[in-house]
C-alpha cells in the first residue's frame, strides 16, 4: 500500500494508472498536476484524484510513488523541475514509448537522485486522448517494459514490478537500446506507415470517393492513423534512427512484391503472401517474449 501517489500529467496513461491503483486498493490518496488547471480540475471530478497540485513539485511532495505521465519530450523538463524531491525510497516512473531519450535526460538531470527512477513502459493505450477516457481496466491483461539500470536501485525495481502486476500487466525487463529497436518494428512503423497511407489517400483527387467505399479492412489496418499527433510527433522524432531503419526494411520488402507484380511473377508474390500470413496467423497479442529479447538482462 502506498500512501500517495504524485500523477504528473493527467491524461488517458497517468489517469488510468491511478484508478487501476486506486481499485486494486494501492493507494491511500492521489495528488495530481498538469499544465491545464481546466484539465486538473476535471481529473478530480472524475474522481482520478483527489487532491490537484500547483506544480508538479508539488505533487512529488509527500509522495511514495510518481508517475511522469507527459509527452517524451516533455520528459526532461520535468525531471529539472521534481529533481531536488527525487529521494532515495521513493519509486520515480515514467510511461513514455521510447527509452534511450528519457533515460538519457534522467543520466544528465537526476544524477546522483538516478537510483530513484525505473523507467516503464506500458504495452496499452487508445486513439483518444485525455482524463475524461481514463479507465482502471487499460492495464489488464498487457505488459509494460521496465528499462531499469544499473544504478537504479533493485528493491524500487522490485516495487515497479509488483506495482504493475498488482493491476493486471506481464512485467517484462529489457534494456533502453533493445527496448527501442524493438518498439521501432512493432509500434512506431506501423504507426508512421498509417499516417503515410491516410495521408496519400486524401491527398489524390479521388481519395473522398475511395474512403466512402471502404470498409472493416480499411477500418482495421488504419485505426492507428487516428492516435494523438502531438505524442506520435515526438516519439517519431526522439526514435528516429531505429525507425528509419525499420522503414529501410519495409521498402524492401514493398519494392521485392511490387517487383513480383510488374514482372507478372504470380508464383513468387503469392510465396511472398503465404509467408506473410503464415506469420500472422501465428502470432497472438499475449505471446510470451522469447527468452534473452523482452525479458533480457539490463
Amino acid at each position: 500500500m502506498f500512501n500517495q501517489l504524485g500523477l504528473i500529467g493527467c491524461g488517458l496513461m497517468g489517469g488510468s494508472f491511478a484508478l487501476a491503483l486506486k481499485k486494486a486498493g494501492l493507494v491511500r490518496r492521489v495528488v495530481g498536476y498538469s499544465k491545464s488547471p481546466s484539465t486538473v480540475e476535471k481529473a478530480r471530478r472524475l474522481g482520478v484524484i483527489d487532491v490537484a497540485a500547483e506544480s508538479a513539485l508539488l505533487a512529488v511532495s509527500g509522495s511514495d510513488i510518481v508517475i511522469i505521465a507527459v509527452p517524451v519530450a516533455a520528459t526532461e523538463g520535468t525531471f529539472k523541475s521534481i529533481r531536488h524531491l527525487v529521494n532515495p525510497g521513493v519509486l520515480f516512473m515514467d510511461v513514455g514509448s521510447t527509452k534511450r531519450d528519457v533515460v538519457d535526460a534522467a543520466r544528465r538531470v537526476l544524477k546522483e537522485r538516478l537510483p530513484s527512477f525505473v523507467p516503464a513502459h506500458p504495452i496499452a493505450g487508445r486513439e483518444v486522448a485525455g482524463i475524461e477516457h481514463a479507465d482502471a481496466q487499460l492495464y489488464q491483461g498487457r505488459k509494460v517494459i521496465l528499462t531499469p539500470l544499473q544504478q537504479t536501485d533493485p528493491i524500487l525495481v522490485q516495487k515497479a514490478t509488483d506495482v504493475w502486476a498488482a493491476v493486471g500487466c506481464q512485467v517484462l525487463k529489457m534494456s533502453p537500446e533493445n527496448h527501442d529497436a524493438a518498439f521501432a518494428a512493432v509500434s512506431h512503423l506501423p504507426h508512421l506507415i498509417a499516417f503515410a497511407y491516410i495521408n496519400a489517400m486524401q491527398q489524390q483527387p479521388a481519395g473522398k470517393e475511395f474512403l466512402s467505399l471502404a470498409g472493416p479492412g480499411f477500418r482495421d489496418f488504419t485505426r492507428i492513423a487516428a492516435s494523438d499527433p502531438t505524442i506520435w510527433r515526438d516519439i517519431l522524432l526522439s526514435n528516429r534512427e531505429e525507425i528509419l531503419k525499420q522503414s529501410e526494411a519495409f521498402r524492401a520488402s514493398l519494392e521485392a512484391m511490387e517487383r513480383q507484380m510488374r514482372d507478372w511473377n504470380g508464383e513468387t508474390l503469392q510465396q511472398q503472401i503465404q509467408s506473410a500470413s503464415q506469420a500472422r496467423s501465428q502470432w497472438t497479442l499475449n505471446t510470451p517474449a522469447p527468452s534473452g529479447k523482452s525479458s533480457g538482462s539490463r
